[in-house]
């Protein structure tokens, strides 16, 4: 599973959001301690492999001030709320920053659709540079899962393994995504562990009911990523992304990433 690569890496310490930026020394120096055992050694060593050497992102290298990322940050949620709803009160923050190397921040919206939304906040900065555009210009990355938001940290509860699960492949699509133009309606395969299957993704423009991602009065896009299976991605690569979401609506699956069901491939 994808949380071989990712989970070492990252931990659900909740801190409460605007107090981010004042841990990110603290945190580093957290993830040399806790990151010295060989296995996530290896692990971090596998997502070289699939990612490359992780850089600073060339579009993010620009200065910005405290009081810049805090309006962005705000202006960016306010943004969000307004297509995904009310935002929970924590964030699942990673050890090491993804703008260094380490993996997204997951953003939880359990007051939207039914179920709980993800979305990532760090693919676009102050300035709207972020991933290589797409007709919606550029964007942040949103999932969704059928369970509803639980604060049971566990790892065996079903919410944190697919908010887990959720993590590493917004994480790899993030990354990706610096690299290459993802389209709405494309399909992809992320890498795993040696000797694991692909997963197997397919990307769709989110907008509900016509609703706008605006940063202030910038416009930007959401990135739908939905895990199917892969007869279903077949399916799409053969007849059209187009066709197998609206398989996907008919049967109440849409917009979700769960695969705790039956193909829609007949």
């Amino acid at each position: 599973m994808i949380q071989g690569v990712f989970a070492q890496t990252l931990v659900r310490a909740h801190f409460r959001k605007k107090k981010m930026r004042k841990y990110i020394l603290f945190i580093i120096v957290l993830t040399t301690i806790s990151c010295s055992n060989n296995k996530n050694q290896n692990d971090m060593n596998i997502f070289k492999k699939l990612f490359g050497k992780q850089e600073l992102k060339e579009t993010q290298k620009t200065e910005f001030t405290d009081e810049e990322y805090e309006k962005d940050y705000e202006l960016k949620m306010t943004g969000l709320e307004n297509v995904l709803g009310k935002s929970h009160r924590l964030v699942g923050h990673a050890i090491i920053p993804f703008a260094i190397g380490g993996t997204v921040d997951m953003y939880y919206f359990p007051n939207g659709i039914p179920g709980t939304g993800f979305a990532t906040m760090e693919l676009i900065d102050p300035a709207g540079n972020g991933p290589v555009p797409n007709k919606t210009g550029t964007y942040e990355l949103v999932a969704f899962t059928k369970l509803k938001y639980s604060e049971d940290t566990t790892e065996t509860n079903p919410f944190n393994k697919i908010e887990r699960h959720m993590c590493g492949i917004l994480t790899g699509i993030g990354n990706y995504s610096f690299e290459a133009k993802l389209e709405p309606f494309e399909t992809c395969e992320l890498p795993q562990d040696k000797g694991e299957p692909n997963l197997c993704l397919i990307f769709d423009e989110y907008k509900p009911t016509g609703k706008e991602f605006k940063i202030g009065n910038r416009k930007h896009g959401l990135l739908l990523t939905i895990e199917v299976f892969r007869d279903e991605m077949e399916f799409a690569m053969s007849n059209g992304t187009g066709k197998l979401i609206q398989k996907l609506k008919e049967k109440g699956y849409y917009p979700y990433s769960d695969l705790d069901r039956k193909s829609v491939i007949e």
